[in-house]
């Protein structure tokens, strides 16, 4: 890769790889693109549209609504309900809140009804007061949509990194792959193995990110507005980041792995006391076998 960005956005650090040297106005483009995305699913944000619908409302359907909320639909139903795009309101119960307060106020389990509050019909609608968090796979929609924008632009290899979150167009090179290491959720100074990465996309989650207090972190079970406590991390590999996000947080429940399966997704997960499972035909190189 002839070229390196980097820089902040959505509170994570994003790095941009490209085999071409970004043209002038793509990275206004990009950054734009991250703005608008931002400013309408951030519920960090006052003047977000997340927030505007939080006691209720309606607004016009934002065009990442429809797929994202759709594959929630499939989250939800595959995990037994254990995820929940209403579950804003119980992450910032326990801390994970606007203003970062990490301060505990117990567990609220998230509305179970939610598809009968939230709807994206003629627009985006909520019927209830209820806080919209798509944590569970807006990071990795967002990644597809920087690579979308840097794909018409530049030509070549690209990779976009947002955290862990990866998206991969390969380049003209047809033995060339990324070797991305999965990271030991324990020991940041390990990895548990490597998985290479020619095109698509490999997404991560871990309860060592955006953890804090007493055993509190950001991946919470919507039935119960309880952190998850057997999963330690989580690696999904899709065609496309937002497939594999989604995957990625459904593999730290039961039933992640059978949607995963059907939705054509390799993965990788550790549970709390060490063990490593993977999906059959994962060809990550893993360096502990059970």
């Amino acid at each position: 890769m002839s070229a390196r960005w980097e820089f902040d956005a959505i509170g994570t650090r994003w790095q941009v790889q490209t085999s071409a040297p970004l043209p002038a106005g793509v990275v206004a483009a990009v950054t734009a693109e991250i703005d608008a995305f931002d400013a309408t699913w951030s519920r960090f944000r006052s003047d977000s549209v997340v927030s505007a619908l939080a006691g209720g409302g309606r607004a016009p359907l934002p065009p990442d609504a429809e797929p994202m909320l759709e594959a929630y639909v499939a989250l939800s139903e595959g995990t037994a309900g254990a995820v929940n795009p209403l579950v804003g309101a119980a992450l910032a119960r326990r801390g994970y809140d606007a203003g970062y307060s990490l301060v505990d106020r117990g567990a609220e389990p998230a509305p179970e009804r939610w598809r009968q509050l939230l709807t994206w019909d003629d627009g985006l609608a909520l019927s209830a007061p209820a806080v919209i968090d798509v944590g569970a796979l807006g990071k990795g929609r967002l990644v597809d949509r920087v690579l979308a924008v840097l794909a018409a632009a530049v030509p070549g290899g690209i990779v976009v990194d947002a955290g862990g979150d990866i998206a991969v167009r390969g380049g003209a090179e047809p033995d060339a792959a990324e070797r991305i290491a999965l990271q030991h959720p324990f020991d940041h100074a390990r990895a548990i193995g490597v998985w290479e990465v020619a095109g698509g996309a490999l997404c991560a989650s871990a309860i060592d990110r955006r953890a804090w207090g007493d055993g509190l972190h950001h991946v919470l079970d919507a039935r119960t507005g309880e952190p998850v406590r057997t999963i330690a991390a989580t690696w999904a590999r899709a065609a496309d980041a937002m497939t594999a996000d989604a995957v990625a947080t459904a593999l730290f429940f039961d039933g992640g792995p059978e949607l995963a399966a059907r939705w054509n997704v390799a993965w990788v997960r550790m549970t709390t006391d060490g063990r490593v499972d993977w999906s059959p035909g994962c060809d990550a190189d893993l360096f502990v076998r059970n």
